[in-house]
């Protein structure tokens, strides 16, 4: 198993890997801060829906091996998440903490981000076992919180779009599926 968590946490990190490659030879495109700024999130939604998709793979698929990921993925999820927020908030707004709150109430879409980071943060803080062990049933209870984590980063990034909406709404489809899937079955 520990062969196994590092192989993916080599890959969790391949994105993060790339920027930097990219930003110090120069081929993050014309406009490198929005490029990371729109890669990390896109990431960021990525891991979060692989980590919505361990409980149906294993349920549905009988596959048991990502169970075994699906904290790793989310923290990775976590962690792009994250580094958006800063790429917005350094290179963008350039620290100032005024400013951002102003975009915060201004647009919608970026009050949707803010709130799916919101959200996500404890979840992060407390995907310990010693925080499971620590909130006892209560644990279960907060980590429910991320279905409505993951439709709200989905809505952020459909009002983001402004012309073609295919992408997020892939995304959109994608996470109706993850959780229709958890739906009980009828017999």
């Amino acid at each position: 198993m520990p062969r196994l968590n590092l192989l993916f946490l080599g890959i969790g990190l391949l994105p993060a890997g790339w920027w930097v490659i990219g930003l110090l030879s120069g081929q993050l495109g014309a406009n490198p801060v929005e490029t990371l700024t729109r890669q990390s999130g896109d990431w960021a939604l990525r891991f979060l829906l692989l980590s919505l998709a361990c409980t149906p793979l294993r349920v549905w698929g009988h596959w048991h091996t990502p169970m075994r990921l699906r904290r790793q993925w989310g923290l990775f999820a976590y962690f792009y998440a994250w580094v958006h927020l800063t790429i917005i908030l350094v290179l963008e707004h350039e620290l100032d903490m005024l400013a951002l709150w102003r975009d915060v109430l201004d647009r919608p879409y970026i009050t949707f981000g803010m709130l799916a980071f919101a959200l996500l943060t404890p979840l992060a803080i407390t995907s310990t076992k010693g925080w499971q062990r620590r909130l006892g049933r209560g644990w279960r209870r907060l980590h429910r919180w991320v279905y409505p984590t993951a439709i709200i980063a989905v809505v952020h990034f459909l009002l983001l779009v402004k012309a073609d909406l295919r992408e997020p709404l892939i995304y959109g489809a994608l996470l109706s599926l993850l959780l229709l899937a958890r739906l009980p079955k009828r017999t």
